[in-house]
């Protein structure tokens, strides 16, 4: 099958799906497929308080270590977390951002699909 064109359904019968559901169906593929590289997790900048004692971080909070920019994910259910240069940061920020597009696009494409569902069987209505 060519890829020029998504075919999201699979073969045998078809439910009937409302025009406008199967036009953000192909609008949301479409954004998906032109998704880049998608790093997961969230970044954040951070700033430390140090454990030698007498250190000016301990005095004033505004005076910690920093900043650090952290990236912290999940992997195999813990927490793994890796310190990023500004450069990284930078470079792969918009690997971050197309993760969370990603995410919002699944949810979006899921709750379409409850819907078209619903409709095409007529479940909710009562």
């Amino acid at each position: 099958m060519p890829h020029d064109q998504p075919n999201p359904d699979p073969p045998g019968p078809q439910p009937t799906i409302a025009p406008e559901h199967q036009q953000r169906l192909v609008e949301i593929l479409a954004e998906l497929g032109a998704l880049g590289f998608c790093l997961p997790g969230s970044v954040a900048e951070r700033r430390l308080q140090c454990t030698t004692p007498g250190c000016h971080c301990h005095a004033d909070p505004a005076q910690r270590h920093g900043p650090y920019i952290a990236w912290t994910r999940k992997l195999n259910r813990k927490t793994v977390a890796h310190n990023l240069t500004p450069d990284q940061a930078q470079r792969y920020g918009p690997w971050f951002a197309n993760n969370q597009r990603l995410r919002q696009l699944t949810s979006e494409l899921q709750a379409l699909s409850l819907q078209a569902a619903a409709e095409a069987e007529g479940w909710g209505e009562k």
